[in-house]
Formats: C-alpha cells, sequence, structure tokens
C-alpha cells in the first residue's frame, strides 16, 4: 500500500483565499463581508481575544486573518487613548486592499500572507480556524498546528485564537464548519508550545477563546 501524497497547506490557503474574496465582493467591508453574522458579536469576540492585552502601556500587536480591518474600529471605539503598533496580516489580497484603504496611519500597516512577517507583543486571530470547506479534518488540523506553531514563536508576551464548540450529541454542525474540542488545542499548546492557556466561555455563543502565555518555565 502507498502511503498517500503529502498536502500542500498553500493549496489549502489559496481555497480559503477564494472563498474570502468571494465575501468580501458580495458583502463590502462589513460582518457578512468575513463572515460573521453581525456586527455586536463581531465586537464580543474582540472583547474576549483583547482580554490578552495590556492596554495601560504601548505595545504591539499582530492581527492574524484581519480582513478589511475591523479589529481597528473596535479599538478606536473602547480604548481611543491605547498607543499601538498594529500589523494586519491576511491571505486575501482584496481584503489587504480593502483595509488599507479604510485605515491608515504612521503605527497601521498590512500584509498579504499566511504568517506574520514580524514578532509583535501581541498576536490575535478571530475565525481563522472555522471556515475549512470541503478539507479532510486531519489536513485542517495541520494548518492549525502550523498556525499556532507560527504564533508561539512571534508572540513575546501572548496570543488569543476562538474556535467554534463541537456540537452537542444529537446536533450537526454546518457542512464546512470546523468544531474543536477545547481539550485538544489546549493540551497542544501547553505540551508543544510549553505555554500557559486559560479558556473564556460561556458569553452567549457556541465558541471559546484561549488566551495562550508564555510558561513562566520559559523566563526563567
Amino acid at each position: 500500500m502507498t502511503n498517500p501524497a503529502p498536502v500542500d497547506l498553500d493549496d489549502v490557503i489559496s481555497q480559503v483565499e477564494q472563498y474570502y474574496t468571494q465575501k468580501l465582493r458580495r458583502f463590502g467591508p462589513t460582518p457578512l463581508g468575513v463572515d460573521w453574522s453581525c456586527m455586536p458579536t463581531q465586537a464580543l469576540r474582540f472583547r474576549k481575544l483583547l482580554t490578552l492585552c495590556n492596554f495601560d502601556v504601548a505595545f504591539s500587536l499582530n492581527d492574524i486573518g484581519c480582513g478589511y480591518g475591523a479589529l481597528l474600529d473596535y479599538i478606536a471605539l473602547y480604548h481611543p487613548q491605547s498607543s499601538i503598533d498594529y500589523l494586519g496580516i491576511d491571505v486575501s489580497p482584496a481584503m489587504v486592499r480593502s483595509a488599507r484603504k479604510r485605515r491608515s496611519g504612521e503605527l497601521i500597516q498590512f500584509h498579504r500572507g499566511r504568517e506574520s512577517p514580524r514578532p509583535a507583543d501581541y498576536s490575535i486571530a478571530s475565525g481563522i480556524f472555522n471556515v475549512m470547506l470541503d478539507q479532510p479534518i486531519a489536513v485542517w488540523e495541520r494548518l492549525i498546528e502550523t498556525t499556532l506553531l507560527h504564533l508561539s514563536a512571534t508572540s513575546r508576551k501572548g496570543f488569543a485564537v476562538n474556535f467554534v464548540y463541537q456540537p452537542a450529541p444529537g446536533e450537526s454542525a454546518r457542512s464546512g464548519l470546523y468544531c474543536a474540542n477545547p481539550l485538544r488545542w489546549i493540551e497542544f499548546c501547553e505540551k508543544r508550545l510549553g505555554s500557559e492557556v486559560s479558556i473564556i466561555d460561556g458569553y452567549g455563543m457556541s465558541e471559546f477563546t484561549l488566551l495562550v502565555r508564555p510558561s513562566r518555565d520559559r523566563h526563567d
């Protein structure tokens, strides 16, 4: 029996890029344009992810899967006095162009790609693990692992990500949606990344947020 051919993750990313580019073309720079249902739930996700950050001091932030730059709208509204060196990263060139048209500034940059070209104090990734389309779960989880490894390597003070919960017994998930057991990814971050992980859930949506920080042992 021959071994299956290795999967090129660039091909997976290309499919994801096409999916979100089509969403943006259809709905424009709105929550629907990045496959979220509405602005309030989008903002709630941002609030949970940004629990990681200390807004009392200046910091740098990588926003993986930044879309059209909606996180900057949230920060401008709720943290207007903050000093943040922001870099938004997205696989869709259309998203990056839209973000650049909407936001600019000395401390605001955007980059097309699946990974950040620089380290930062913090990184966040909102919703980038949800839409796996027709990819096999094993392939999609390989992409998630690769992304988490990169986030760990480029986030000095930590990173935050979110996932959709597995459906309850007797229920089924939307086709093409990746759903996770929190323990799967908490264990990966603790054992593979050597990080400390805290979970935020119970905020009215069928999802959870992981805050991942370097282990204290890594600083000793």
